[in-house]
C-alpha cells in the first residue's frame, strides 16, 4: 500500500520572499519533491500569486508536488507534519504604519520595530493571540508528531508564549540573521565562508558569536582590527561598535541591534545617527519598496520574461525611498528568482528533511530556556545550536555566557516576559510595565509620554487586538 504523501502547510503564504525561498529549497530535495504542499493565505488575491509561484518552481526543478490553495486555515493545517508560519497581522497598511507614526509623535523614532521596542511590543500584541488560535488548529488536525516553524517577529515573544501554551506541538522559532551574518564577517575578512567554524548563543536578533574561528585561528581579534582600522562596512558601524565594547561581535544587523538598547537613537542627536549611520524608519521602507515591486511581480508570473529587474531598480532609486541599497537589490532578486531556485541559507527545509529522512544537522534555532543557558531566567526564550535528526529538534546545552553579554540579553528578556504575560494572564498593565522596561523607548521618555503613547497605539490597534488590551 502506498503510503499517504507528506504535508507541508505554508501558512501566509503570500508573504512571497519566504514562500519562494522556503518553497525552492524544500522541493530541491529529492525526498520532498513529492510532498503536499498546502498554500494558506487570508488575502485570496496574494494566495493566488503564491500559487503561481509554486508552480513555477516546481516547473523549474522538474519536480511534481501536489500543490494546493485555501483560504480555510483548518483544511490547510489538517494532516500536516510541518506547519511553516510567515504571517504578519494589521500588515504594512495600517499596523506597521501605526506602529511608527505614534510613537514619533512623541519623539521615539524607530528602524524596523518588528522585535522589541515599542513596535516589537505592539506586533507581539497583534500576533500572539492570532498564532494561539492557530495552534489550537494544529493541535487538533495536524498529523502526530506535527512541528511549528515560525518565522513570525518578534521571534522570541512567539516562541516563548506558544511553547508555554502547548505540550503537543512545539513550536521553533527561525531566523536566518546568524547564518546570514556569518556569511557578512567572511566577506569583511576576505576567507571563503564555508571555512569558517562558529558558535552562537544568546536570545534572538541579540545572540553573540562565542566561536569565531578559521582552522583553528580564533578571528576576532582580525575583526577588532577593522573596527580599530574604521574599515568596516558603513552599515554595520553599530555591530563593531558593540564588539569593541563587549568583546563579541553580536549576530542581528547594525539598524536592528541599535533599537534594543538604549545607546544610538536619542532625542537632538543626529550626530549620533551619521556617526554610526543608522537609517530611521528603515522597515517602512522596505515596505515601500515592495509596494513598487509587486506590480512587476505580478506581470512577470503572468507573462514570464515581461519584467526587466534592471528597469525595476531604476524605478526604486528613482523613488528614492529611504532604505539601505542592498533592499532595493533585494526586491529586483525576487523577480530574478522567479525563474532559478538557488538554495537559500533558511533552516526551515533542512529541518523538515533531517526529520523525514534521519539525516543529521546542526541548525541555530529558537527554543525556551531548559536548563541551556544558565544566566538567561529559565522558561524564557533562547537560540541555541541544536542538532535535527529523525528524533525532531535537539537544543544543545551552552552553560554560561559572558556576564557582559547576559546582562544586556536580560534587558530585552524583561520586556519579553511582561509582554507574555500580558497576552498569557491578559493583563493590560503588563503592556506599560514592557513599555516602561524597553531599553531604548526608556531612553527617550517619560513616564507620562510612555503611558500617553500606549494608550493611543492600543486604541489605534483596536481592530487586531483582544478586548482585554484596547477596551
Amino acid at each position: 500500500m502506498k503510503s499517504r504523501r507528506l504535508k507541508i502547510a505554508l501558512i501566509g503564504a503570500g508573504s512571497i520572499v519566504f514562500a519562494r525561498n522556503l518553497l525552492g529549497d524544500i522541493l530541491s530535495y529529492p525526498e520532498l519533491a513529492d510532498c503536499e504542499i498546502a498554500l494558506h493565505d487570508i488575502d485570496e488575491h496574494r494566495l493566488r500569486l503564491a500559487e503561481k509561484v509554486a508552480h513555477r518552481l516546481a516547473g523549474v526543478l522538474g519536480v511534481k508536488p501536489l500543490i494546493t490553495a485555501t483560504v480555510d486555515r483548518r483544511r490547510a493545517l489538517d494532516g500536516a507534519r510541518f506547519a511553516i508560519n510567515m504571517i504578519q497581522v494589521g500588515g504594512y497598511r495600517p499596523a506597521t504604519v501605526i506602529d511608527f507614526e505614534i510613537p514619533k509623535k512623541f519623539g521615539l523614532e524607530q528602524t524596523i520595530g518588528d522585535t522589541l521596542g515599542i513596535g516589537g511590543i505592539m506586533r507581539a500584541l497583534r500576533t500572539i493571540p492570532v498564532q494561539l488560535e492557530m495552534l489550537r488548529d494544529m493541535e487538533q488536525v495536524c498529523d502526530d508528531g506535527a512541528v511549528h516553524l515560525n518565522y513570525v517577529n518578534p521571534m522570541a515573544m512567539i516562541t516563548w508564549a506558544l511553547n508555554r501554551s502547548s505540550a503537543r506541538v512545539p513550536t521553533i522559532g527561525l531566523c536566518h540573521s546568524v547564518q546570514h551574518t556569518a556569511h557578512e564577517l567572511a566577506d569583511d575578512l576576505g576567507i571563503p565562508a564555508d571555512e569558517i567554524e562558529y558558535r552562537c548563543a544568546g536570545i534572538n536578533h541579540m545572540s553573540f558569536y562565542l566561536k569565531f574561528e578559521r582552522n583553528g585561528e580564533d578571528l576576532i581579534p582580525r575583526l577588532k582590527q577593522i573596527h580599530r582600522d574604521g574599515t568596516m562596512p558603513d552599515w554595520n558601524r553599530v555591530r563593531y561598535e558593540m564588539l569593541a565594547q563587549l568583546g563579541y561581535f553580536p549576530t542581528e544587523s547594525s539598524e536592528h541591534f541599535s533599537e534594543y538598547v538604549p545607546w544610538f537613537i536619542k532625542k537632538d542627536r543626529a550626530e549620533l545617527l551619521k556617526k554610526y549611520n543608522i537609517p530611521l524608519d528603515e522597515y517602512p521602507g522596505r515596505c515601500q519598496i515592495f509596494e513598487h515591486a509587486w506590480p512587476y511581480i505580478e506581470q512577470e508570473l503572468e507573462r514570464p520574461g515581461s519584467q526587466d529587474a534592471d528597469t525595476l531598480v531604476a524605478e526604486l532609486a528613482a523613488a528614492q525611498i529611504h532604505v539601505m541599497p542592498r533592499e532595493r537589490e533585494n526586491a529586483s532578486r525576487l523577480l530574478e528568482g522567479l525563474h532559478t531556485v538557488r538554495r537559500s541559507v533558511e533552516y526551515g527545509s533542512g529541518i523538515i528533511h533531517s526529520i523525514v529522512t534521519g539525516t543529521p544537522r546542526v541548525v541555530y534555532g529558537n527554543v525556551l530556556n531548559q536548563h541551556l543557558i544558565d544566566n538567561l531566567p529559565q522558561g524564557c526564550a533562547v537560540e541555541v545550536p541544536c542538532l535535527v535528526d529523525a528524533n525532531g529538534v535537539q537544543p544543545t546545552r551552552v552553560g554560561k555566557l559572558p556576564p557582559q553579554l547576559a546582562a544586556l540579553m536580560r534587558t530585552n528578556v524583561n520586556v519579553q516576559e511582561l509582554v507574555v504575560e500580558a497576552i498569557l494572564s491578559q493583563n493590560r498593565e503588563h503592556v506599560y510595565h514592557a513599555a516602561m522596561l524597553d531599553p531604548h523607548t526608556a531612553a527617550v521618555l517619560d513616564l507620562e509620554q510612555i503611558h500617553a503613547m500606549v494608550d493611543e497605539l492600543l486604541l489605534a490597534h483596536a481592530d487586531y487586538l483582544p478586548a482585554y488590551l484596547h477596551s
